[in-house]
């Protein structure tokens, strides 16, 4: 079992134990990983880019964002295992779709979108 598997399957048991399935749905879900990355927004929402390339410096901003990058992730990973989504696999997916949609030479340093393209089915 690889790692993102486990973690999904703690979850599910964390979820299960306290009867919390019943409101894992995925549009509450959804809502409440909205909800976590507006908390991370917060901690970086007033800083200056040069501030927020440094925020990790502060120990007490690190842990904040720590958390807030944590809660983000765990309703990522609990939002997936529900809708029964192979996050890996449908990032490898992506990642596959934009190399093909964003030729690194075009593209370099250009923040402008490209027509959509499909990419050509992953071996």
């Amino acid at each position: 079992m690889q790692e993102m598997e486990r973690l999904a399957l703690r979850l599910r048991d964390f979820a299960r134990a306290r009867d919390w399935e019943q409101f894992h749905t995925p549009k509450n879900l959804a809502m409440a990983l909205s909800g976590e990355v507006g908390e991370l927004l917060a901690e970086l929402q007033w800083l200056t880019p040069e501030e927020a390339a440094a925020v990790m410096d502060d120990p007490a901003a690190a842990t904040r964002i720590r958390g807030e990058l944590a809660d983000v992730f765990t309703y990522l990973v609990r939002l997936a295992d529900v809708l029964g989504v192979d996050l890996l696999e449908a990032t490898h997916t992506k990642i596959d779709e934009n190399d093909h949609r964003y030729d690194a030479e075009k593209y370099r340093g250009s923040s402008r979108k490209a027509p959509h393209r499909p990419a050509p089915k992953r071996q």
